[in-house]
């Protein structure tokens, strides 16, 4: 052992402290350095030693001088021979510097030193001046409060993680657009604006974005940005300010433009005031209700598998859409010879002379000159009328009996106000006899949140609180064969990023419970919910059924009606649980499996159950996820062979 062991470090803690480091000398440059950067705090410091820094280098480039001339192979014959190194030398290179040299008195290099002192300073000033104008105009310019001059641009007033989807679905919507416009204008800085578009909504294609900076609720600010030449205003919630924001920019837009031609489509929570806006303004604003979409669209999710996809499929402006066409061949027909009077094309309902809105009426419905289809086509010039089909239900068809439908058990994972939305709107559909139990971690939920939690005669409804422990979700969700489990957010408790962690992991800890344990022979439904649509993609690897992006479902919603508002009745029918709604029904209801089948009949066939048919689902395309095998609109000339477990995709009464 070494006898110097005193010096030994042994760590902090337990092993004693470190041996204090030994002290190392300060060297020449290091003081210099310290003491540079200490003086060049002070005010007057770095004129000092800028002056001095001009000293050192007319010296150093005297010697340069002399010591270039010292070599015969850089001169030439006329090259005049140097003077003595003398302090004249000196100054002759030290005024070089500034300008100035070769003055034969001290009166007169002392003026040359004045003149030049005056004269840098008052070039300075100017320059300064204008470097800061233009600096001023620059900035002015890039914090957006120039006027906007843009016509037949959408406008967006207001700013949240919806505008990057609404972006995205007017690119595609305006696709074929030679110019299209989205002026958007928020209190936010016109460079946060588009440091976010570039990096959350790229791929814009044509679509020229404009960002301007201005308080909506101001009419001051909104002259600015050519309301009365706005194809349509887009007013979104910013989520923290709730509606008094939006109802003061609607009442300031009305004060700009009274233009009541002018739809503006603005985003509401409370339902009273989304009705006394609707009401207030004879319809000019039409209220969307982004709680609520996202709410009946994770009850669509939650019914039957492949809804979800469905819905989103209408929502989106990616693949089909919703159009309205007027066929005068059509008059005098009925609904049921419309079904089948486009190849291309599914028609879902009517709007007749005075503009009210049908879905899926009865077949004997008659139409006329001026009614209109309501139609499902991958583009409004795909709505082509290819004459009323012969087709016919077989005549030896007998409608399948009525479906009968057992009692759903459904699991809860994760609880909010959103949640309590979502059982309102699924408790219409779920059979008597259903049962829903609530898990969620108390210290994400507040009590409060589980007060009276009775939804009808039909559906029992029971929670519990856990800690979040590996183990009691497991217990919780092994406690009954459930036919689907739903996780929701925890919305407001946490951040965004932190709930859709929370809900990807449950998805993955009830995963490895169905594997472990088995799924059954009727696997159990996996729903999940993600707030942030940039999760979309991670939500997918942990293999959920159906996946409601919620963010993304009210900016979809809202870019279909900026772009049609007449799409907003159809929506709300659709998504009312009151009205007619998408079905998927098991294919056997309409035909025997294993026999090859024209769509053309499938249509026929539906119209006898008084429902009209948009597509199928073929459940062998679908193993891994529910929104894959739907096939939406297909042509009526497709032919396929149903197998089991196949649907049929309807809109008609609620199942």
């Amino acid at each position: 052992m070494s006898e110097n062991n005193n010096e030994r470090s042994y760590g902090q803690g337990a092993q004693g402290e470190p041996a204090a480091p030994k002290a190392t000398k300060v060297g020449l440059w290091t003081r210099f350095r310290y003491f540079f950067d200490n003086s060049i705090a002070k005010g007057g410091a770095f004129v000092g030693w800028m002056f001095a820094a001009m000293v050192v280098f007319s010296i150093i480039l005297v010697f340069i001088k002399y010591a270039l001339f010292a070599v015969p192979a850089l001169l030439n014959a006329d090259t005049a021979p140097l003077g003595a190194l003398d302090f004249n030398t000196f100054w002759g290179s030290f005024a070089t510097l500034f300008g100035k040299g070769g003055e034969p008195t001290w009166a007169e290099r002392i003026l040359g030193v004045l003149y030049w002192v005056v004269t840098i300073t008052i070039t300075a000033s100017v320059t300064g001046y204008i470097v800061g104008l233009i600096g001023r105009t620059f900035e002015k310019l890039r914090k957006g409060k120039s006027p906007v001059i843009a016509n037949n641009h959408t406008l967006v007033l207001g700013w949240s993680n919806r505008v990057f989807p609404i972006l995205k679905e007017l690119a595609i919507a305006n696709e074929n657009v030679r110019k299209a416009t989205v002026v958007i204008f928020a209190n936010q800085s016109r460079d946060f604006m588009q440091d976010e578009i570039d990096a959350r909504a790229e791929g814009l294609g044509k679509l020229k974005v404009v960002t301007r900076t201005g308080d909506p609720t101001n009419p001051a600010d909104l002259k600015r940005v050519n309301l009365s030449n706005a194809k349509s205003i887009i007013i979104l919630d910013a989520d923290d300010t709730g509606d008094a924001t939006v109802v003061s920019t609607v009442l300031a837009v009305k004060a700009v433009n009274a233009n009541p031609s002018l739809r503006i489509i603005a985003e509401i929570d409370d339902a009273h005031t989304a009705e006394a806006l609707e009401s207030a303004t004879n319809g000019q604003v039409i209220a969307v209700r982004s709680h609520d979409v996202i709410a009946r669209v994770t009850a669509q999710a939650s019914r039957q598998p492949g809804l979800a996809a469905v819905t989103l499929d209408l929502l989106d402006f990616d693949g089909d859409e919703i159009y309205f066409q007027n066929v005068p061949a059509l008059a005098g027909k009925t609904y049921r010879d419309a079904l089948l009077s486009f190849n291309g094309a599914s028609v879902i309902g009517l709007v007749d002379d005075k503009g009210v809105v049908s879905l899926n009426p009865k077949n004997t419905t008659k139409l006329t000159a001026l009614s209109k289809v309501i139609a499902i086509a991958e583009d409004d010039d795909k709505v082509v009328y290819t004459g009323v089909s012969t087709t016919k239900a077989a005549k030896d068809y007998k409608p399948g009996a009525a479906i009968k439908r057992k009692a759903e058990h459904l699991l809860f994972i994760g609880w909010s106000e959103m949640g309590r939305s979502v059982l309102t709107e699924l408790a219409a559909y779920l059979p008597k006899g259903s049962t829903v139990h609530i898990v969620a971690q108390n210290r994400f939920v507040d009590e409060a949140l589980f007060a009276n939690l009775s939804f009808g005669a039909n559906v029992k409804v029971t929670h519990a609180a856990v800690t979040g422990d590996i183990d009691d979700l497991i217990a919780a969700a092994a406690a009954k064969k459930y036919d689907e489990v739903i996780v929701l957010g925890y919305r407001n408790a946490i951040s965004e990023a932190e709930a859709d962690a929370q809900t990807m992991l449950t998805m993955l800890q009830m995963n490895q419970l169905f594997e472990a344990a088995g799924n059954g022979v009727e696997p159990t439904r996996l729903v999940a919910e993600i707030l942030d649509s940039r999760k979309a993609e991670l939500a997918r690897v942990a293999a959920v059924d159906d996946l409601v992006v919620s963010d993304n479902l009210a900016a979809l919603l809202i870019s279909q009606i900026s772009e049609n508002p007449a799409l907003a009745p159809v929506f709300e029918d659709l998504f009312d649980a009151d009205g007619a709604a998408i079905n998927v029904k098991p294919i056997e209801h309409y035909v025997p499996v294993g026999k090859k089948i024209a769509y053309a009949e499938l249509v026929a066939i539906a119209a006898a159950h008084g429902e009209s048919a948009i597509g199928y689902r073929v459940v062998a395309e679908s193993a891994n996820d529910a929104s894959t095998g739907v096939r939406l609109n297909p042509a009526k000339t497709t032919e396929f062979t149903p197998a089991k477990g196949d649907s049929l995709i309807v809109i008609g009464d609620v199942e």
